[in-house]
């Protein structure tokens, strides 16, 4: 077991640390569900202020839940739905500072408020699924957290082997 608390001073030292331990994580491991599971571990263990991380992954043409830090999830999303669907069905990232004012939205939590979530896509360029970061305050998530999350993102892509997705 990993016990991993990052202390920062900022948001830019968070996620500088965060894709440190990121790469140490997947360091010695190449299956998506292991990095992609301590990934959303160590996300729900340290980003301040959120009540659930996780992965969405593309499968017959809709959301699956994949690995999660948090409460049950929704199971399944159809791709243009909701917060989550949009991002997959646009391949745009959503920074959501009120999700009960967004279009369709998917409530698998009422304490959540304000929502993150970034696609991302195979080294091919397909749609592999989405990263979904709640939080329950409103206007939560700034562009940093997309920068960072976004690396984040591209160093998981890159330590993976997705053949067996």
């Amino acid at each position: 077991m990993y016990q991993v608390k990052i202390t920062a001073e900022s948001s830019e030292e968070f996620y500088t640390k965060l894709l440190e331990f990121t790469d140490v994580l997947c360091l010695t491991e190449r299956h998506w569900l292991a990095n992609l599971s301590n990934v959303a571990a160590l996300i729900g263990m340290n980003m301040k202020e959120i009540n659930w991380a996780g992965f969405y992954l593309r499968s017959q043409g809709m959301l699956i839940l994949g690995p999660f830090w948090g409460k049950p999830a929704c199971t399944r999303i159809p791709i243009g739905i909701g917060v989550c669907g949009t991002a997959a069905a646009t391949l745009l990232p959503q920074l959501v500072d009120d999700v009960h004012l967004f279009p369709g939205h998917i409530s698998c939590d009422d304490q959540s408020r304000s929502e993150i979530v970034i696609p991302f896509l195979s080294p091919a360029g397909s749609l592999l699924g989405v990263l979904d970061i709640d939080s329950p305050l409103y206007r939560r998530f700034t562009d940093e957290d997309l920068q960072g999350l976004t690396a984040i993102l591209a160093r998981l892509i890159a330590a993976c082997d997705w053949t067996e997705l």
